[in-house]
């Protein structure tokens, strides 16, 4: 199950704001075939319940569990702001826009929240260059 391809993955020199960052995850899920344009009331909805800021600079916005039939693949979308966003008061320098369908959404947050949480991957994430060098570094999340 490939969850994610090059086209998916974007860096920003910049910042965005929440919304801003929201948006592009869903457009970069809707261009990727896996989510209904609806996706990003989704995220919206979500967000107003918890907080989907994980720690270590990631954010991994996704829709609720009543907004499933928005999904019409398994997908991801990456999106590195050098910039920043404020994630609800959170410092955020990486969006992971995440679409599962059934339960494959379970098994692709817990291969980024692994990533995530080693030091030395991070460091790697925000160090790549080319959206190609992180396509490499999160070669084990696609499956």
């Amino acid at each position: 199950m490939s969850v994610l391809s090059i086209g998916q993955i974007r860096i920003h020199a910049g910042g965005a704001t929440q919304e801003a960052a929201l948006q592009e995850a869903t457009d970069i899920l809707v261009s990727a075939g896996a989510v209904a344009p609806a996706y990003v009331d989704a995220m919206r909805q979500r967000e107003e319940t918890v907080s989907t800021y994980m720690g270590n600079g990631l954010a991994i916005p996704h829709g609720t569990n009543e907004t499933k039939e928005l999904i019409l693949d398994s997908a991801l979308s990456v999106v590195r702001y050098d910039g920043g966003v404020d994630w609800a008061g959170d410092p955020v320098t990486f969006v992971i826009g995440i679409a599962g369908r059934g339960e494959e959404h379970l098994e692709i947050l817990s291969q980024i929240a692994i990533l995530f949480s080693d030091d030395d991957d991070v460091e790697r994430l925000t160090a790549a260059q080319t959206p190609e060098e992180l396509y490499a570094l999160l070669a084990d999340v696609n499956g």
